[in-house]
């Protein structure tokens, strides 16, 4: 036996948050949704997302854009415009934990995740940092990513996978990982592995210093 926390980044997506979303409920399952704070700009995304917390599911902050890892961004004002502005438009659908998943260029944990400045809004705004322990790169693998899956969670005691609801044919198995990881023995839940959240409700919990780059801020507005 081996329990199985599942987590999909990067939506909410119209082609695909819905069949993920289905799937879920079928089964009874919950799972948090990582999401990237520009899609919610879109009503019709924003919905999905309503429509998960609806459900069940957490919401978390996956950054506003997505684009150039936190801890590589030079920008002092990288914590407002990529954690702050993405927690006001998730709002309501928050959990009260306020979790937030940075993301490093590819799954990589490693000091592209936080500088010294995006740890000092986490703290202070009392946010949970939500890291991971399995990545299957289904986004890169969408045909074969499953077998991946299920080693990684095999491997452990408690993996918090990471998966994504993007159009890219992935979550086309998401029903048979799951089928396959439940016969392999798996229990699935919603909470956290205690390794994986170094701060917790602003609290730094575990050693952080290999997750935060040393980087130089600029000072131009």
């Amino acid at each position: 036996m081996f329990d199985v926390t599942l987590s999909f980044d990067n939506g909410p997506e119209p082609e695909v948050t819905p069949r993920v979303l289905d799937i879920l409920s079928r089964r009874g399952l919950k799972a948090t949704f990582f999401v990237i704070g520009e899609k919610l700009t879109d009503p019709a995304r924003r919905k999905l997302a309503q429509r998960a917390h609806d459900e069940g599911h957490w919401i978390g902050n996956h950054t506003f854009t997505h684009n150039v890892p936190l801890g590589e961004q030079r920008d002092p004002h990288t914590a407002e415009r990529e954690v702050g502005r993405t927690q006001e438009l998730i709002g309501e659908l928050a959990h009260p934990a306020r979790w937030f998943r940075p993301f490093g260029g590819g799954g990589n944990l490693d000091t592209r995740l936080l500088k010294p400045s995006v740890v000092d809004h986490l703290v202070h705004h009392k946010h949970s940092c939500v890291l991971w322990n399995a990545i299957p790169r289904d986004w890169a693998d969408p045909g074969d990513w499953v077998d991946r899956a299920l080693d990684q969670c095999r491997a452990q005691a408690w993996t918090l996978i990471v998966l994504h609801d993007l159009p890219t044919g992935a979550m086309a198995r998401l029903d048979e990982f799951l089928d396959r990881a439940s016969a392999a023995g798996a229990r699935f839940r919603q909470d956290f592995p205690p390794d994986c959240l170094p701060i917790r409700e602003g609290n730094i919990v575990r050693p952080i210093d290999s997750f935060v780059s040393s980087i130089e801020e600029s000072t131009t507005p």
